[in-house]
């Protein structure tokens, strides 16, 4: 039994005097603000020298993100929030003075640094129109330890990653972060150009390689390892009075569904990388109707990918998905034009296996060898479908897909490449998806990757191309 979690958490009120009248109303999931912020309390001497943490901090916030959580459990979006995010500050209380300030022109992360939690949570909620439930406040220490714990964090690099500032030196290929490493790889702010949009992303693929490991190593099904790696985090992070034992237990138990496929991360859409604005420098500026349509996608607890009204043609909830596909013969894909249609999810981080149900000799080799041709990673080891699985395709004469339907976009991605197929859903299959050929001139034609949406880091970002493997 895990129990007493929260009795050391140390605790803010990130909702102290804000107006409950002017705040956002909730929805039907739950938002967290988690902010890293410069604290280096409990770093030893030793530590500082090796990883680089000289220097005083800045009281400010390195790192923002806005997870939702949906009402479901089933799906966590996670959107990374730009430190350098021009706005205006509300008026507050001047943590430093105690004094009323008027509203001001200013960065995001200064309102840490102005006005503590309070104000980042009122700054967050006037520029995304997003309630925030919880608040959670990580500082160096707990992030190192964290990191630790779980065994240290596997990273893959295309190419290799060194920056003297940081000083981070990654080779390219795949290495195992210890929290030092890991601290080094997250804040690295010199590479890439120097561009912290590339920082955030990399920010985001660490994030999703965490709950990876978490899963990967039994964490979150192991209460005893589970209340090890939560009373680690713990011991230096701050959170808001309402976020104890019982909601950290509910994020658990949610996260044992979460695999890097069932979560999206993003970045806010930007109209402006270089705003110059007197006083402040070079701040970012956000392109407020794409923008718009992101946070009102996580205030309907909708997918970023979905589509912004539902289809007129279903007929009610229960018009899943694969149902829609099995109703109208659709393949999910959209236009033909310019090369195939355009994919929810990248080809390549889409598993299959093919199995051939006509007893037409070497189609299930084609299937499997086509596939891979336009970007799916099959395989290579078709094989023929049961006895009882043959007389069903061949009565029918349909090509199946079978998908777990947490991977729903991955399996709508996959059936525009087979016109014609039958989405059929199978529960705790995993990310594997299983084509099934009954269908004896079935096809596969090519598709395309989503489309970035102005910068690399803008566009939406299931947590599998995060991964190595």
């Amino acid at each position: 039994m895990v129990t007493g979690l929260s009795e050391d958490v140390r605790r803010v009120d990130p909702f102290d005097d804000l107006d409950t009248d002017s705040r956002p109303k909730g929805d039907n999931g739950v938002n967290f603000l988690v902010v890293g912020t410069d604290r280096r309390d409990g770093i030893s001497a030793t530590q500082k020298e090796r990883y680089n943490l000289g220097g005083s901090a800045c009281d400010c916030t390195d790192t923002m993100l806005l997870v939702h959580l949906s009402g479901d459990r089933d799906r966590a979006t996670v959107v990374s929030l730009p430190r350098d995010t021009y706005t205006k500050l509300p008026p507050h209380k001047d943590r430093a003075t105690g004094k009323r300030v008027a509203a001001r022109p200013a960065k995001l992360n200064a309102a840490y640094t102005a006005g503590g939690a309070p104000l980042t949570v009122r700054a967050v909620e006037k520029l995304t129109d997003v309630h925030v439930d919880h608040y959670l406040e990580v500082d160096f220490t707990s992030f190192m330890s964290t990191v630790d714990v779980l065994g240290g964090v596997p990273v893959c690099t295309t190419e290799p990653l060194k920056d003297s500032y940081s000083g981070l030196d990654l080779p390219k290929g795949t290495t195992k972060l210890n929290g030092g490493q890991a601290l080094q790889y997250v804040r690295a702010r010199h590479l890439d150009g120097g561009s912290d949009l590339s920082r955030m992303k990399r920010q985001q693929h660490f994030l999703a390689s965490v709950i990876s490991r978490a899963t990967d190593t039994g964490v979150l099904m192991n209460p005893v390892r589970f209340n090890t790696v939560a009373a680690t985090l713990l011991e230096s992070v701050r959170a808001d009075p309402g976020f104890g034992t019982e909601q950290m237990m509910a994020l658990g138990r949610a996260m044992r569904g979460f695999s890097l496929a069932s979560s999206e991360f993003a970045s806010v859409p930007l109209s402006d990388v270089d705003h110059r604005v007197p006083g402040l420098g070079s701040t970012v500026e956000w392109d407020r109707s794409r923008a718009a349509k992101l946070f009102a996608a996580l205030r309907a607890d909708r997918p970023l990918s979905a589509p912004a009204e539902p289809d007129p043609a279903a007929s009610g909830p229960a018009a899943s998905d694969a149902d829609a596909s099995e109703r109208d013969g659709s393949d999910g894909g959209g236009s033909d034009r310019d090369g195939g249609p355009r994919v929810e999810v990248a080809p390549r981080d889409v598993r299959v296996e093919v199995a051939n149900a006509t007893g037409r000799r070497g189609l299930g080799a084609r299937i499997d060898r086509e596939l891979r041709g336009t970007g799916f990673a099959t395989t290579g080891a078709p094989s023929n479908a049961r006895h009882a699985e043959h007389a069903e395709h061949a009565e029918h004469a349909r090509t199946t897909i079978a998908y777990d339907p947490r991977w729903d976009r991955s399996a709508r991605s996959l059936a525009a490449a087979l016109p014609g197929a039958k989405l059929v859903k199978d529960p705790h299959r995993g990310a594997r998806m299983k084509v099934t050929v009954g269908a004896p001139d079935q096809r596969v034609r090519p598709v395309r990757a989503p489309a970035a949406h102005g910068t690399p880091d803008e566009a939406p970002m299931r947590g599998d191309e995060a991964d190595c493997g």
